[in-house]
C-alpha cells in the first residue's frame, strides 16, 4: 500500500481490492493478454474498455521520474475507480479536481490525498464544500470575483494557496485551446496576484498550453511569461504549475517524447527565474498519463460494402466523442477476427456509431479490412483519456464495461 491510507480493502465500493503486480484492482478480475484475447474468449456484444494497469503504471513513473517537480493527476481525463486505485498504488498523492464530485471520488479511495481545485469558476456552495468537508486548500482563479468569493468563505487565508491562471494567445500547437475559455491576460494576472497577496493568500501561477500540445516550446514561452508576471507583481510564488497538455500517441498526432517537454520546462525555469526566486514546479497531466492505458473494443453490427459503410456498437455519443471535436485525436485502430488482427485494406470506410442520430459518424474515413464483416471487432487506442469520462447514455446505450489486460496496442 502507499502512505495514503487507502480505504479498507474489504469495503471499497462493496468489492475487494487486491494488490497485484499490475497495481490495485477490484477482485475477482481476470487479466487477459490483450483485446484480441478478450474478443476471442468473451465475444462481447457491448463495447468494452480494455485497461492495462501495467501501461498506466509505466506512464505515471515516466512523469514521477522525469518531471522536475511534483506530479498530480487531472481526474477529468478519466476518474474511473481502477485508474485512481492504480495511480494511488504507484505513489501519486495529489489530484487536480474540477468539481466537488471528483473530490468525493478520490476521497473515497485516498482520504488524505491533496486536492488542487483548478477549475477557475466555482459557485460559493462549491467553494464551501471544497473547504469542508473535503479539506481543499488550493484554488485556481482568473478573476477578482473568484478571489473575493474564496476570501469570504475561508477562515484562514494564510492556509490557502490561490493559483492565478493566465493565458497566452496562440502560444502553441494543441488539439484544444484552453485560452479560449480560461485564463487572465498577463497584465490582469499581475493585478490578481497583488489582490491575492493583499488578502493574505499564498500565490501560485498556473497555465495550460492546450490539450495534446505537441510543442515543448509552448511551455517555455509560458514560463517566460510567468517570470515576467511575478516580477511585475512584486510577489514571491510558492509554486509554478505548468498544467497538463502533454501529448499521447494518436494516429496522426503524437509529439515528441515527454522527456523533451521535461527538459524544455527545466531549462526555461532556470533561464527566466533567478536562483533565489525559483518556484517549486508542478504539473497536472491527464491525457499524457492515462491515454495509453486503455483501448476500446467495439463490435461490427452491420456492413454495407457497396457504400463502404460500417456500423459499430459505439461512436461519438460514447467513447469516441473527442474525435468529433478534434480530428487529430483519432485513435489508432485495427480489425480483429478469430484471434488475430486483419490487414488494413486499400480504401476508406465511413464508420457510424449505433445511435439513430446522423451526427454519430466519425469525421474521417478509416482504412479497415476490405472484407470486414458483421461480428468482427474494431479496437481503438488510445482511449484512456476522455473515452469513459465523456460517454453518454443517448438512446439508452450504456458506457462500456472494463476488463483488465496485460497490454494495449
Amino acid at each position: 500500500m502507499t502512505s495514503l491510507a487507502l480505504k479498507s480493502l474489504a469495503t471499497l465500493g462493496g468489492a475487494t481490492v487486491i494488490p497485484a503486480d499490475d497495481g490495485y484492482c477490484l477482485a475477482p478480475r481476470r487479466v487477459y493478454a490483450d483485446a484480441v484475447e478478450v474478443a476471442s474468449l468473451l465475444h462481447p456484444e457491448a463495447p468494452v474498455f480494455c485497461f492495462s494497469p501495467a501501461a498506466l503504471r509505466t506512464s505515471i513513473k515516466t512523469f514521477i521520474d522525469g518531471f522536475p517537480g511534483e506530479v498530480s493527476y487531472a481526474m477529468k481525463a478519466n476518474p474511473g475507480e481502477d485508474i485512481l486505485l492504480t495511480a494511488c498504488a504507484v505513489g501519486l498523492d495529489c489530484f487536480d479536481v474540477a468539481s466537488v464530485e471528483e473530490m468525493a471520488a478520490i476521497r473515497a479511495i485516498a482520504p488524505r490525498a491533496r486536492l488542487h481545485y483548478h477549475n477557475p469558476v466555482k459557485s460559493r456552495a462549491e467553494i464551501a464544500q471544497a473547504l469542508e468537508p473535503f479539506g481543499c486548500r488550493r484554488f485556481a482563479v482568473d478573476d477578482h470575483q473568484e478571489i473575493a468569493k474564496i476570501a469570504a468563505l475561508a477562515d484562514d487565508a494564510a492556509a490557502i494557496e490561490l493559483a492565478v491562471r493566465f493565458r497566452l494567445v496562440a502560444a502553441g500547437q494543441s488539439a484544444h485551446d484552453f485560452s479560449s475559455k480560461f485564463g487572465a491576460t498577463p497584465d490582469e494576472a499581475v493585478e490578481l496576484l497583488r489582490d491575492a497577496v493583499a488578502r493574505g493568500f499564498s500565490v501560485v501561477l498556473t497555465f495550460h498550453p492546450g490539450s495534446q500540445c505537441t510543442e515543448p516550446g509552448a511551455y517555455a514561452r509560458h514560463i517566460e511569461a510567468a517570470a515576467a508576471i511575478a516580477s511585475a507583481a512584486g510577489v514571491r510564488l510558492s509554486a509554478l504549475n505548468v498544467g497538463g497538455g502533454f501529448p499521447a500517441g494518436y494516429a496522426t498526432s503524437r509529439g515528441p517524447a515527454h522527456g523533451a517537454f521535461f527538459a524544455a520546462i527545466a531549462e526555461a525555469v532556470a533561464s527566466h527565474f533567478e536562483t533565489g526566486a525559483m518556484p517549486r514546479l508542478e504539473c497536472e497531466p491527464g491525457r499524457g498519463i492515462v491515454a495509453p492505458a486503455v483501448s476500446l473494443l467495439t463490435r461490427v453490427k452491420l456492413v454495407k460494402p457497396g457504400r463502404r459503410e460500417v456500423f459499430l456498437n459505439d461512436g461519438i455519443y460514447g467513447a469516441l466523442m473527442e474525435v468529433s471535436q478534434a480530428r487529430d485525436l483519432m485513435p489508432r485502430h485495427r480489425v480483429i477476427r478469430n484471434g488475430g488482427a486483419l490487414a488494413a485494406g486499400t480504401g476508406g470506410w465511413t464508420v457510424y456509431g449505433p445511435t439513430c442520430d446522423p451526427l454519430d459518424v466519425l469525421p474521417v474515413k478509416l482504412a479497415l479490412a476490405d472484407d470486414i464483416a458483421e461480428g468482427d471487432y474494431v479496437e481503438f487506442a488510445p482511449v484512456g483519456a476522455y473515452g469513459a469520462a465523456t460517454s453518454t447514455r443517448f438512446n439508452g446505450y450504456e458506457p462500456g464495461e472494463t476488463v483488465i489486460v496485460a497490454e494495449t496496442f
